[in-house]
């Protein structure tokens, strides 16, 4: 294995890690943690199985780790899959005739499945049914399969790209929101103790304050802050390490990476601030509008910095003040 492939399964050994393992090890979240044990409780004591859930909100919050933790607390295998691998219908079809009784099935990206084969999962959801067409022309004909109770938990980032149809077939729908900075702060110290870290509380507050109120990036950041500290022989964390982790990947101290800048830059000098449309934005950006909307547009509207209208996208004067960009006067 190169050097860049065992750092990759480095990262993902250390986040499977970090992974909150019980209810208590989860920071954040407590409206839907509150609803999904009294759900959870509930469908224990009649005997039944729980019914299916839907979270949504931005990449990164925990939507995963929630499944994880349903399925421990169910004591059931946990299936996972994505709707990018769900391009045909044998490919759904393989992953419910798999089912066992009792199984949570875990779709993350759900907005991507193919709306063709999104039907599929319609009677597998209501009826515990399967329907396959075998063979073509006059000759085929359609089987029913039974399906074994299980709990569907899908996860997207795009809540208004699922159909209707889909999104009514769930027993509850949660919304994952961003974090508030003492959480992400509680996380970090929680991450650090298990990595046998020494850091320090301003070293906390500058890794929470670059995270963009999202656990997944405030692991990442500790995570290469750690590296720094270990190159340079550093015994503690502190504010020095983290000014020179954070220079080195170009993010400052609002948790703006460089394609951040370049989004409201784009917006501010090529369209004097908005608005702008997103199909423009995206061919002068040259990224994928997914991309934007999922990843860039989300946290640049919590802090403020963009603004979305029918018209299009708008720098705020905050951004133009983040940027020492001076804001252009109508003659």
């Amino acid at each position: 294995m190169n050097k860049i492939g065992a750092n990759k399964k480095e990262d993902v050994q250390l986040e499977t890690m970090l992974r909150p393992n019980c209810w208590n090890d989860y920071i954040g979240q407590e409206r839907v943690k509150d609803n999904l044990k009294i759900m959870l409780e509930a469908a224990k004591k009649r005997g039944e199985f729980p019914d299916h859930l839907l979270f949504y909100g931005p990449q990164g919050l925990g939507k995963t780790t929630l499944a994880n933790l349903i399925s421990k607390e169910l004591g059931a295998n946990l299936r996972v899959t994505s709707g990018v691998n769900l391009e045909k219908s044998g490919d759904l079809v393989a992953v419910l005739a798999n089912l066992e009784k009792g199984d949570v099935l875990f779709i993350d990206e759900a907005h991507r499945i193919n709306r063709m084969i999104e039907e599929i999962l319609y009677p597998a959801m209501e009826a515990r049914k399967l329907y396959v067409n075998v063979g073509k022309g006059p000759a085929a004909r359609m089987l029913t399969l039974d399906l074994p109770q299980f709990t569907l938990i899908a996860a997207t980032t795009r809540l208004n790209l699922l159909s209707s149809p889909f999104r009514s077939r769930f027993g509850a729908t949660f919304n994952v929101d961003y974090y508030e900075l003492p959480e992400i702060e509680k996380i970090i110290r929680r991450s650090a103790e298990i990595l046998g870290l020494r850091i320090s509380d301003g070293a906390v507050e500058m890794i929470a304050k670059a995270s963009r109120f999202t656990p997944r990036n405030a692991n990442r950041l500790l995570k290469r802050v750690r590296d720094f500290a270990q190159v340079k022989n550093l015994k503690i964390i502190d504010d020095g390490v983290c000014d020179k982790t954070m220079a080195a990947l170009e993010i400052d101290n609002l948790g703006l990476e460089k394609w951040d800048r370049k989004l409201l830059e784009i917006v501010i000098k090529k369209f004097d601030g908005g608005p702008v449309g997103l199909k423009t934005l995206t061919a002068v950006l040259g990224e994928d509008q997914g991309i934007i909307e999922e990843i860039y547009e989300p946290f640049l509207i919590k802090i403020g910095l963009l603004s979305k209208s029918p018209s299009g996208r708008m720098a705020t004067q905050d951004a133009y003040e983040h940027l020492n960009l001076k804001i252009k006067i109508e003659s």
